[in-house]
């Protein structure tokens, strides 16, 4: 399989994983115009499973170096199978909340609060679990991409009460529950891979691409008992069928579909990356997310149009508040 083999290399992926994730959501957008979150929901979840079992079957099988995908996925002791899957599950419940949230209150506020949430608690959990790099630094970079999350908080908040971007109690609950819930997944699939030694792993522990494929099926199984839920009693509008779905165009499919395609390669990077990087500085750089999101929401959705001099100055601040949290991070785990 291919291994990632220097610190430089895994924070480039970190990074390229911090721009998928924090882009993926602008399908949700752009497939929001004509078609339920619901239904978008599960184009997401078949395009992170096709990108889990491309990417096993690509990097997972090629090189001389650790277990190819077919012959680790034979050996994967039950408990790490259900660690990674378990990983999916939580995964999934968050992100269906999230998406929730985004429909409601838009990039600029769901992503922040939600994603802002799950890093702070994430890169504490992923840090006891795998203590790799100074902490000092990597909590100083935690607390200042805490600050910048809280201002935008607050910039949000100044802008009153569009439906797009006020501070609608419901989706700002379904945020918050997000964040919690996501800040486990990470550290079961982290805990079903030997993070030490890609290059020979010990027996009965999975690659970082076996480790996404079984994610990535725990995603998929979950979904037909939570988002199933949601359609049948949805956070907003009316109840909705399987029959719409399939009501749907090939071209508001490959939407969805494209999303969970982005959303995977992220996710695939950071679990190559983590090797190198550690489970806390991969986790935590990959939440830059937030920023991204944000961006977006501010220069192409336009989620602060009209918004007063002083909210522009307080976003402004935040990025540079989350710019200088994440170079803190990458210096973190280079000590």
């Amino acid at each position: 399989m291919y291994i990632v083999n220097s610190y430089s290399l895994a924070v480039i992926l970190c990074i390229v994983t911090m721009i998928c994730w924090g882009s993926w959501a602008n399908t949700q957008k752009l497939a929001g115009k004509t078609w339920r979150q619901e239904l978008y929901y599960w184009d997401y979840v078949i395009g992170v499973l096709l990108l889990s079992i491309l990417m096993a079957f690509t990097f997972g099988s090629i090189g001389e170096h650790g277990r190819g995908f077919v012959e680790d996925i034979q050996q994967v002791s039950w408990g790490n199978i259900l660690s990674a899957f378990t990983g999916g599950v939580i995964f999934n419940a968050s992100n269906i909340l999230l998406t929730a949230a985004i429909a409601i209150v838009g990039l600029s506020v769901a992503f922040p609060v939600g994603v802002g949430i799950g890093l702070v608690f994430g890169v504490v959990i992923n840090y006891i679990g795998q203590p790799k790099g100074d902490p000092f630094t990597l909590f100083i970079g935690v607390l200042l991409i805490v600050t910048a999350i809280i201002i935008d908080g607050i910039a949000a908040g100044k802008m009153g009460g569009t439906k797009e971007t006020g501070m609608n109690k419901k989706g700002l609950i379904l945020s918050i529950a997000a964040g919690l819930l996501i800040s486990f997944f990470y550290r079961f699939v982290a805990a079903s891979m030997d993070m030490d030694n890609f290059e020979s792993p010990a027996p009965q522990m999975a690659t970082p691409y076996t480790a996404f494929f079984i994610f990535s099926l725990g995603m998929f199984v979950s979904n037909f008992l939570f988002n199933t839920l949601i359609m049948k009693k949805p956070f907003v509008g009316t109840p909705i069928g399987y029959r719409e779905y399939f009501k749907g165009s090939f071209k508001i499919h490959l939407v969805g579909i494209s999303g969970g395609l982005i959303w995977g390669l992220g996710s695939a990077l950071s679990y190559m990356a983590a090797g190198k990087a550690g489970a806390a500085v991969s986790y935590a750089l990959g939440q830059g997310a937030t920023m991204v999101a944000a961006l977006w929401g501010l220069l192409i959705w336009k989620e602060f149009k009209g918004a007063p001099k002083s909210v522009n100055v307080m976003l402004v601040f935040m990025i540079l508040l989350f710019v200088l949290g994440l170079a803190l991070i990458i210096i973190s785990g280079g000590n």
